[in-house]
């Protein structure tokens, strides 16, 4: 009871420096996520197109992804410095996988017979994609946006080790104060909260984009 009023009355009194870290944080995470969808769902439609090349970029995106995020951040801190540009560019190469391989997933997905069909009404390989592939697999695109951007947000906070802000800062003078725990709960519950509502806000952007949809008039006349 005793670290919920703490954590209160933290919040009482340093409610505008929580709120300016928890938007560097989200911005941190947003624009990482941003950089690598702006990247990877092109080149997800190229080596979708072109399957030599899938096995190859995708192993490159898997090696990127189990580097731990402490050591990325060291290796870029040497060459980009400290800073918040460091921290964006370490998520936006953390978000290439789940983006790419989504987008892989999605464009090599489409029925061949709608592809046909497409095709045979005179479209150019640009309407294709813009008219019966993009929109067919919006939706598991977002999929892999959804997790890379709650991904970004749980690294984001380590990016206070060089100096990028965001709510880790928070939580790391929690760990250096005396009897802290109400200082790391500032920072970590809104950290958690913003994962959770990116979460719920890119699913239900992905369901509204998926092609499979069941009205409810269908629903109602199926039961009667």
């Amino acid at each position: 009871m005793e670290t919920l009023t703490d954590l209160g009355l933290y919040y009482s009194q340093n409610m505008g420096y929580v709120w300016d870290q928890f938007l560097r944080h989200f911005l941190m995470s947003a624009y990482g996520v941003l950089f690598a969808a702006i990247v990877a769902i092109p080149v997800g439609i190229i080596i979708a197109r072109h399957a030599r090349l899938s096995a190859w970029v995708i192993s490159l995106t898997n090696i990127i992804q189990t580097i731990p995020a402490l050591a990325m951040l060291a290796v870029l801190m040497l060459a980009m410095g400290l800073g918040a540009n460091t921290v964006v560019f370490a998520l936006f190469l953390y978000s290439l996988l789940p983006i790419l391989k989504n987008t892989y997933t999605g464009i090599q997905g489409v029925d061949n017979a709608l592809l046909e069909s497409g095709r045979g009404m005179g479209m150019t390989k640009f309407q294709l994609l813009r008219m019966v592939e993009l929109p067919l697999a919006l939706s598991v695109i977002m999929a892999g946006l959804r997790t890379a951007l709650v991904i970004a947000i749980g690294i984001a906070t380590i990016g206070t080790f060089i100096g990028a802000g965001g709510l880790g800062d928070i939580i790391i003078r929690g760990t250096n104060a005396t009897n802290g725990t109400a200082i790391i709960l500032a920072g970590a519950i809104p950290t958690a909260l913003m994962a959770v509502i990116a979460d719920f806000v890119m699913g239900w952007f992905e369901r509204l984009l998926s092609p499979v949809k069941v009205k409810s008039t269908d629903k109602t006349e199926a039961t009667v």
